[in-house]
């Protein structure tokens, strides 16, 4: 059997996903073809139904729940991880409701999370979450919207925080930020999608237990990145939550779903969301 798998290059995803894809733990004859993207990306192809498993943003999965189903392993949340909005240090911004602000995607959890910070802030461009430290800098945009290894970097390129959304979120809601979640399509019969939970359970295990396994596959894919950056960016995103959410996760994903519907950002009901 045979599964469509998205997740993105980062250096989470690939510590995450490395042992599952090549094998280095018993798929029990499950095989997967990966489509690796940024989480944008995978959002928008979520929408569309393209993929069988696949990461996606917990703002996009809001709009999803009929569709799919969110798997207890594989998930990015925790704290002091939040996406950050900055400005150029030689351009404050003095009314972030009017300024332009760069964001790495409408669906991302990031934007979800400017939103109920700044409601009125609606002057947003749309951009590569990569591309965005350099629109501020060339004062293409007024402020941008920083998630990934950039909140790593922003500092030494001349960049300044306005505010850590993250920091925003754990005041607001005393709870972990969730930031991105693994989900099945609902279609998918549910042997096969506890099957799978626990293969990424697994990989993620086989990961921790041994960390160097996976670097080459990370590097692989971060580009250019400095390699203490990659192991930065995988010890904030990857944690006991992304083993399994366990209640205190289920629970920081449930608060981020009762804000959504609470405060207008998503219509109707909260849905059920967990799979059983």
């Amino acid at each position: 059997m045979n599964f469509t798998l998205g997740f993105s290059p980062c250096p989470n995803d690939c510590f995450i996903f490395d042992a599952l894809v090549h094998k280095k733990i018993d798929t029990h004859g499950l095989d997967f073809t990966v489509v690796m993207e940024d989480v944008e990306a995978l959002n928008n192809r979520a929408f569309k139904q393209d993929l069988d498993i696949t990461k996606l943003s917990y703002h996009a999965f809001l709009y999803l729940t009929n569709s799919y189903n969110l798997l207890n392993s594989g998930s990015a949340l925790g704290f002091n991880c939040g996406p950050l909005l900055v400005q150029s240090a030689k351009n404050p911004v003095t009314d972030i409701d009017k300024a332009s602000i760069a964001i790495p995607g409408k669906y991302t959890t990031a934007n979800f999370l400017l939103s109920l910070a700044f409601p009125k802030a609606i002057n947003k461009q749309e951009m590569l979450f990569s591309d965005i430290e350099d629109a501020v800098l060339s004062h293409k945009v007024d402020a941008g919207l920083l998630i990934h290894e950039n909140r790593f970097t922003y500092k030494e390129k001349g960049l300044e925080k306005i505010i850590d959304l993250g920091e925003f979120w754990e005041s607001l809601i005393h709870a972990p930020i969730p930031l991105g979640g693994i989900v099945s399509k609902k279609s998918i019969d549910i042997k096969f999608e506890k099957t799978i939970d626990r293969l990424i359970r697994q990989s993620v295990e086989f990961a921790f237990a041994n960390p160097e396994s996976c670097m080459d596959y990370v590097k692989q894919h971060a580009q250019e990145m400095d390699e203490e950056v990659m192991k930065k960016h995988i010890a904030l995103y990857v944690n006991e939550f992304s083993i399994d959410l366990g209640i205190t996760g289920k629970k920081a994903v449930q608060l981020l779903v009762d804000k959504a519907f609470e405060t207008g950002l998503i219509a109707g009901p909260a849905p059920h969301i967990f799979l059983d």
